[in-house]
């Protein structure tokens, strides 16, 4: 005689029952408890490890922060009773031409720190990966890549003797025919910024092109190979595959050295302390200036929040220009 379930032998005719649907739903919530107390573990774990880094930044970032936002709505020397000032200190950062053209400044630097390095790096990373000389490459990256690793402090005293009335620039200008362009380069109140801006232009150019050769690194071969065979020259396979396949590598290219051009401050403080007169004043070294020499806390305050307040204005549409799509 078989089973019910078609099942023959010693034992047929017995059926193992179905699991109670109650007593299903009670093994499913016993299993739920048990995993809870696992979760909450490893969650607890995470923040045991995150602890001494977000205490870290809470107190040499977040609490530096709330305290400038507090000194900047007051008239403070950092000694004596502080008065309140409301939105003045804001007022005069908008209104003061020696606070704006700091600012000014600043965004003409990123001329130098961010367009020049970045044009200058797309052609050199391009210009390497079609020599195809591996020794070659990597001469070029250690000499590129050198100055990014010299402290900006340190390069901006070598470029002053550089830049001297008898230093290396004057004299290359002399050797080679040009002695009519020589001058005092931080002592002109013309060509003062530019020439801080250049030594912004040596110390980025090795980090962007360094970024970008890594980035063509990863772009397929095959599509090289196609483009040659299709007869595509130097800049046709430039403009329609190595410019595409940067997209994420220039932008952050871009990004850094846009903030390192608005948040400047060793290069020029180096360099001319914002000198001839205030030709090369950046609002880093002007919040020095107010803070340590002038005894102007509040309003050193004010401008390091519209700097901050600059920056993440510029550089969250870059983020969002450079996203991959």
């Amino acid at each position: 005689m078989s089973s019910l379930d078609g099942s023959t032998g010693p034992l047929q005719g017995l059926v193992r029952p179905a699991p109670a649907p109650a007593e299903e739903t009670r093994r499913q919530d016993r299993a739920e408890q048990t995993a809870r107390p696992r979760r909450r573990r490893k969650n607890w774990g995470g923040w045991l490890f995150a602890a001494p880094a977000a205490l870290m930044y809470a107190v040499f970032v977040l609490r530096p922060l709330a305290a400038s936002i507090q000194y900047s709505f007051y008239d403070w020397d950092g000694i004596t009773v502080a008065t309140f000032v409301g939105l003045e200190n804001y007022v005069r950062v908008f209104t003061d031409p020696q606070l704006l053209s700091s600012i000014w400044h600043a965004f003409f630097l990123i001329i130098f720190f961010t367009v020049i390095p970045v044009s200058v790096a797309l052609l050199v990373a391009g210009l390497i990966r079609e020599l195809r000389s591996k020794g070659l490459g990597k001469l070029a990256q250690t000499l590129l890549f050198i100055p990014y690793v010299i402290p900006a402090a340190a390069a901006a005293i070598a470029w002053s003797w550089m830049y001297a009335t008898t230093g290396a620039v004057n004299q290359l200008l002399s050797v080679v025919g040009l002695e009519s362009l020589t001058r005092a380069w931080f002592g002109d109140f013309t060509w003062a910024l530019p020439a801080v801006g250049l030594i912004g232009t040596w110390i980025n150019l090795g980090f962007c092109t360094i970024l970008l050769m890594s980035g063509i690194g990863k772009i397929d071969v095959s599509l090289y190979e196609a483009a040659k065979l299709d007869g595509a020259g130097f800049f046709q396979t430039f403009r329609a595959i190595t410019l595409p396949g940067l997209r994420q590598e220039i932008g952050v290219c871009v990004t850094i050295t846009v903030i390192a051009a608005l948040a400047s401050f060793d290069i020029v403080f180096m360099a001319t302390q914002g000198g001839p007169g205030y030709s090369t004043m950046v609002p880093g070294v002007q919040v020095y200036q107010l803070g340590f020499t002038e005894s102007r806390i509040g309003l050193a305050s004010a401008l390091a929040l519209v700097l901050s307040a600059l920056v993440l204005a510029v550089v969250l549409p870059l983020q969002r220009l450079f996203r991959e799509k």
